[in-house]
């Protein structure tokens, strides 16, 4: 027979004990990846009954050596939620390797009645919604509340308060072995009826603060892994709103042609479809640096033809150490075209375009220059278009300043620099890509950083 004050203070040392070591497991990345695995191996399952059992077997391991530290057993509880997380074989597993230190300690009852719990939870859990195990609430007198609302005119069975009754008869169960049989099952007893209910409900208490603190941790992860998804629409709705610009833009070129010079037109109308054929290609909004410079090369191509090579001059300053840094794809084409169109081709003699590439301390710096007619200064005052601030260029430069934007936030840079009459040059600043981490995972993280962030673009006169 416990005191009734040792018997309170415990109950109330368990549920810090419960809500502690559940945290501490939730700060775990590998605890967590495991909790939430959709189809989890036998390796995992083995893995998180190890995370959970370890430092609880510990606490029983302290109970039964440390006079009065009884608050440091929570076994019962852990049992319970294995069982309606993972099912009946793991939670039995759970509850044989926790009532080692109990069975070392004369407790011999410990296996079995663990056992019998395991299988009764895991059988709860298996023929429930998940939803229904994770909304579990702490708060049983809410629950019983609601309960009570919501059965009095239309009686129906509440899992939730099923659960709760489920527990709470099996901590009464377990009281009635223990006194049937001293010494050989651990519960906590006291005479006194309001402490006696304490100790039958305290378990579901226990029960419902692990499943509360790592629910918010599922809505977490959904939530990012949402706002990781609407990113990825989001870059994919601006990459098609490039393509078809590109597209026309180049029809237009080899229109001018069919009729006076059909090879050349031919011969664009090949590198045409090479361009095609890779903004076909799927997976690709992110690539390596050459397969950008690859690609354009082949839109260069296509308008040296189209202006002669006398007019369209193309020079690279490319670092040898940037060709593979991965880089988002359709990002150079866009400035390219823009160059063109509204810096070299209104010059009767044409001009140069540079490509210039180079890594600054954790970035990576790719300039795209012309010595075209720059940026007149109506052009310069901002314009507020679909509430970004534009300062001349049109979609392309648009696209590339607000994918940079969604990609990288305030990490990445887009600056324009224009002298008038003497040419326009973009530079972008990108992050190197953290090794070992896929595109969109750098996304994810880079938005999670910088949450509000914007592209810094400026242009400046001379």
């Amino acid at each position: 027979m416990t005191d009734p004050k040792l018997a309170l203070i415990t109950l109330l040392v368990q549920l810090g004990v419960a809500a502690a070591v559940s945290s501490a497991l939730a700060r775990s990345r590998m605890f967590k990846n495991l909790l939430f695995a959709e189809n989890r191996t036998f390796a995992q399952t083995l893995g998180l009954i190890a995370f959970v059992c370890v430092p609880l077997t510990l606490g029983v391991w302290i109970r039964v050596t440390v006079p009065n530290f009884l608050a440091a057993d929570i076994a019962f509880e852990t049992v319970i939620i294995l069982g309606i997380l993972l099912g009946p074989l793991s939670a039995m597993a759970a509850g044989a390797v926790l009532s080692l230190p109990a069975m070392l300690h004369h407790e011999y009852l410990t296996l079995p009645f663990n056992l019998a719990v395991g299988a009764i939870a895991g059988t709860y859990g298996t023929f429930v919604e998940e939803d229904d195990v994770w909304s579990f609430s702490p708060f049983i007198d809410l629950s019983i509340y609601r309960w009570v609302r919501r059965n009095i005119l239309r009686p129906r069975l509440d899992r939730q308060v099923f659960l709760l009754l489920l527990i709470v008869g099996m901590q009464i169960g377990r009281n009635w072995i223990a006194e049937l049989y001293p010494h050989r099952l651990f519960t906590l007893d006291a005479r006194p009826w309001l402490a006696r209910l304490a100790i039958f409900a305290c378990p579901a208490v226990v029960v419902g603060i692990p499943l509360k603190i790592w629910d918010a941790l599922r809505i977490e992860r959904k939530l990012e892994e949402q706002n990781r998804l609407l990113l990825e629409a989001r870059l994919d709705a601006l990459q098609r709103q490039i393509n078809p610009h590109f597209l026309f833009n180049t029809l237009n070129s080899i229109a001018s042609l069919v009729r006076f010079r059909p090879e050349l037109a031919r011969e664009m109308i090949v590198k045409l479809a090479n361009i095609l054929r890779t903004l076909l290609r799927e997976g690709d909004s992110f690539v390596p640096l050459r397969e950008e410079l690859a690609f354009t090369d082949d839109y260069l191509d296509i308008e040296v033809v189209r202006f002669g090579p006398e007019k369209l001059r193309v020079e690279k300053e490319i670092d040898p150490e940037t060709m593979d840094v991965i880089v988002p794809s359709m990002m150079l084409q866009p400035l390219i075209e823009n160059s063109i169109k509204h810096g070299l081709e209104p010059r009767i003699s044409g001009g140069t375009i540079t490509l210039r590439s180079r890594i600054e301390g954790d970035a990576l710096v790719i300039e795209v220059e012309d010595d075209g007619i720059g940026v007149s200064p109506d052009r310069q005052k901002p314009q507020t278009v679909a509430g970004i601030v534009e300062r001349g260029g049109g979609i392309g430069m648009r696209n590339v300043r607000e994918r940079l934007e969604v990609l990288y936030g305030a990490a990445g840079s887009f600056e324009v620099l224009s002298r008038p009459g003497r040419g326009t040059r973009v530079i972008l600043s990108i992050p190197l890509p953290v090794v070992g981490a896929t595109p969109f995972q750098r996304l994810g993280s880079a938005v999670l950083r910088t949450p509000a962030a914007g592209v810094s673009s400026a242009i400046t006169r001379s």
